[in-house]
């Protein structure tokens, strides 16, 4: 079998426990595409061969059935069918690949996945164990190594000291203390990019893009913890948004790319005169930005801000076309869509065509947004125009040194000002003009 070092060590260590009845419980960090899910089809492969005709059944788990455990099993079909043993295995039930009298159980750690009942005698592995619920582990999964005392793998990637793999992790780190047996391995991308060039070529372009102290990067490649209830942008990553260049009036540049950001109000029956230092109302806010397409990303210089407290929505629509038509002839345009939003980005689009493209905030959804932001920042691709002492810049910045972070499970994050010191309308705008840029394009003139 063609195994790297690092994860013949690994699969020794489990081996090891297997068959000599240790019941170890092992941790297992692979850098992200390392190599982890290849480690374990072939000590799946190899349990099986040893099982044919003994039998017995190996337990294997995946935060959710498709595409995780999906995969788990077309990787263990494709290993048989390399060794030899096409036509040989068979598949039961739709999660179970039986060779001779031994079983490998495919199953889903989804919430809502009926599990009990299954006995995992030989192995028992947890796949992307940072992702599986605590409970449901230990109420539903964890007792069917019981009977004879199994062997128990947990594969996943850093993410933040509240999941399960990170208890299992520090619980195994304690123990090695005690009694010097080794049950946590951690391979950073580092230890794998020593075996694979390409590896390392493709994990440096996404420090470059990303930027190391991204959540993602950080988690999946450098198997670091992230920060979590923490701010959302450091003081360095906030230099790095300081531009150069001037705040715009209006589209400058004929051949420019400029995209916009709209995060939608609530509607509330206040003065149009209200200062925009009073955070307790909320605003629909408009940022607008020049786009430079680049090979690792656009370059995105935030140009101009409009700001509306306490306007109905009906009285914006012909200021808010006007300005992204005649005023930037914006390219995209990205709106909250959510709640109140959807009417306003209907209007909108129906005005302005297909370059405005509603956006629903949810939590997936949102992670992904913060995500591409501290991309953006930490590579130095997102500006804001120079200090000018306005309203607008004061406030975004107030949003920016106060935003806040927290980490989800399944790797997502959220990320918000305090409610009890004001608003995130600029923050949220700020976000969706860079996802804007994310897929902006220069439109061509099509002619017969």
């Amino acid at each position: 079998m063609q195994l790297r070092p690092y994860q013949l060590e690994i699969a020794r260590a489990v081996m090891d426990s297997i068959l000599n009845r240790r019941g170890l419980t092992f941790s297992v960090e692979i850098a992200r595409q390392g190599g982890k899910n290849e480690l374990s089809a072939h000590i799946e492969l190899l349990l099986l061969t040893m099982f044919i005709a003994r039998g017995g059944s190996a337990v294997k788990c995946s935060p959710t059935f498709k595409p995780q455990t999906v995969i788990s099993m077309l990787r263990l079909k494709q290993r048989l069918d390399d060794f030899g043993f096409d036509g040989i295995w068979t598949m039961e039930m739709g999660y179970i690949i039986r060779l001779g009298a031994a079983r490998q159980v495919f199953l889903s750690a989804e919430e809502s996945s009926s599990v009990v009942g299954h006995t995992a005698d030989i192995l028992l592995e947890i796949d992307e164990s940072q992702d599986v619920d605590k409970d449901k582990y230990s109420k539903e999964f964890r007792p069917m190594a019981s009977s004879t005392n199994a062997t128990t793998v947990h594969y996943g990637t850093t993410w933040d000291d509240a999941t399960l793999l990170e208890d299992v992790k520090q619980m195994n780190l304690e123990m090695e203390k005690q009694d010097g047996v080794r049950r946590h391995f951690r391979f950073d991308w580092q230890a794998v990019a020593r075996y694979n060039p390409g590896y390392r070529d493709f994990v440096e372009a996404e420090r470059r893009r990303l930027g190391e102290d991204h959540p993602l990067f950080r988690s999946q490649y450098a198997l670091l913890p992230i920060r979590s209830g923490g701010g959302f942008l450091s003081r360095p990553q906030l230099a790095l948004l300081q531009g150069t260049h001037p705040r715009q009036r209006q589209r400058q540049d004929k051949s420019a790319l400029y995209v916009a950001g709209i995060d939608i109000a609530g509607e509330a029956e206040v003065s149009e005169e209200l200062e925009l230092t009073v955070r307790g109302r909320d605003a629909t806010v408009i940022t607008i930005a020049s786009v430079i397409p680049g090979a690792e990303g656009p370059r995105v210089n935030v140009v101009e801000h409009y700001c509306w407290v306490g306007r109905k929505h009906p009285e914006l629509f012909p200021q808010m076309v006007d300005l992204l038509r005649n005023t930037w002839s914006c390219n995209r345009i990205v709106v909250d869509a959510t709640g109140m939003g959807e009417s306003v980005a209907s209007f909108l689009r129906g005005a302005l065509g297909s370059r405005v493209l509603p956006f629903k905030f949810t939590q997936a959804s949102k992670s992904a947004l913060g995500f591409n932001l501290l991309a953006a920042v930490n590579s130095g691709r997102l500006r804001l125009y120079m200090p000018d002492g306005s309203a607008d810049y004061r406030e975004v910045m107030f949003e920016l040194e106060r935003a806040r972070s927290r980490s989800r499970p399944n790797q997502t994050i959220n990320f918000y000002v305090d409610p009890s010191e004001g608003h995130d309308d600029y923050l949220m705008s700020l976000v969706l003009c860079v996802e804007a840029a994310s897929g902006a394009v220069p439109r061509k003139a099509v002619g017969s």
